[in-house]
């Protein structure tokens, strides 16, 4: 068979997150956890807290060498769950335990997670801070953010951590301390930058430091709850919350769609990719494709047999590929599954079969290729970091 030549870029630190969820990908918030442009202030000294309450994988060139993807994806060593966001709840004055204990009550919802904040001050600039566990939110933030331990070990040591932008504003330098200005002022050292997910937040301590900051106890509510329609969602979420809260969709546009195709055979795993979609699943995104075939096999670089007998970049079971299985792109004789000319076609076509041609049925049928919640989450999420680099 053909070799395609291996081109594409990076690669997440951890191939084997885990994810719960089901239908929305993960992207940044559209909102500050607040209802003005800075969070509520602190709570003054001696006045009661309110209790109310790096890259992604490299698109390489197909190696033929999985099932249509079983016991493969997750694999990886370190964390090993995110889970993707649809809503933000935000409450100036605090979410109450028993708000909180009913968001996660509500039907379709999986998880929710409370954080603290409050604008503070830092540098004679003021700046959003949020409150964490940092192992529970660190399973809220996106893939590449996610996998950086060194990030999280430092958070959870008692650094603080910002995003980006904050870090180039304020002129901060890994390892200096710096003094964190809320109802009491608090020196910590700094532990790095990276992308948290959410705009309007400039920076993240560990929850144990969030009583001395006077940050305001579970000011927001990130909820998780696939498979239910936003308009609903919102409904139901702000029947518990009431008209002091705000309530925000986080859910990302589609996904992009090609149905062009080229005329000529795949040069490269992108191409394939692209081509595969367009031919044999119009209305499928190729980014889908390629979050599977990363996820699955490294685009070749483990083309198995997985403990459950998968095969190929792709990872079909051999019954899977006995009744899904296709010649294609003029590679000659009868379908091979560890080609990935006939792989790639074969997953599109097979996933077209279980609804991905359409928005609606996309999770439904990832879900078919590979039967976990956290497979779905993980390949929409990669899936979108394709669409974002590759367009």
């Amino acid at each position: 068979m053909s070799r395609l030549l291996r081109r594409w870029a990076p690669r997440p630190a951890a191939v084997g997150l885990r994810a719960r969820r089901g239908a929305a990908a993960f992207g940044t918030m559209a909102v500050v956890l607040a209802i003005a442009p800075l969070m509520p202030g602190p709570h003054e000294p001696g006045s009661k807290p309110a209790l109310r309450g790096s890259t992604i994988p490299a698109l390489m060139v197909p190696d033929s060498t999985g099932p249509a993807g079983k016991g493969q994806a997750g694999k990886g060593s370190g964390f090993r769950q995110i889970v993707l966001p649809d809503l933000a709840v935000i409450e100036p004055h605090g979410l109450s335990v028993a708000h909180v204990t009913a968001l996660g009550k509500l039907r379709g919802v999986s998880d929710v997670l409370a954080v603290d904040g409050a604008a503070i001050s830092v540098r004679g600039r003021q700046v959003n801070v949020i409150g964490v566990n940092a192992e529970q939110f660190r399973a809220w933030t996106p893939l590449g953010t996610a996998s950086n331990q060194r990030l999280w070990a430092r958070l959870d040591a008692g650094n603080f951590v910002s995003s980006g932008q904050a870090r180039h504003l304020l002129r901060l330098h890994r390892g200096t301390r710096y003094q964190l200005a809320g109802a009491s002022r608090l020196t910590l050292p700094y532990g790095g930058a990276s992308a948290f997910g959410i705009r309007g937040v400039d920076l993240v301590v560990s929850n144990r430091a969030s009583a001395t900051l006077g940050l305001i106890h579970n000011v927001a509510a990130l909820i998780s709850a696939p498979g239910v329609a936003m308009p609903a969602l919102k409904r139901e979420v702000g029947a518990v919350v009431g008209r002091g809260a705000r309530v925000v969709g986080l859910r990302q546009p589609r996904l992009p769609v090609d149905t062009s195709t080229s005329g000529h055979k795949p040069r490269s795993y992108l191409e394939l990719f692209r081509e595969s979609a367009a031919r044999y699943c119009p209305g499928l995104s190729w980014t889908v494709l390629a979050a599977i075939g990363q996820i699955e096999s490294g685009f070749g670089a483990n083309n198995g047999p997985s403990s459950a007998g998968a095969l190929g970049p792709m990872q079909f079971l051999p019954s899977t590929w006995r009744e899904w299985g296709i010649s294609a792109f003029g590679e000659p004789g009868p379908p091979n599954v560890m080609d990935p000319y006939d792989a790639v076609p074969s997953a599109a076509r097979y996933l077209c079969a279980a609804g991905a041609g359409t928005p609606a049925g996309l999770a439904r049928a990832i879900f078919a290729y590979n039967h976990a919640g956290w497979y779905v989450a993980e390949v929409l999420a990669l899936a979108r970091q394709y669409a974002r680099v590759y367009g």
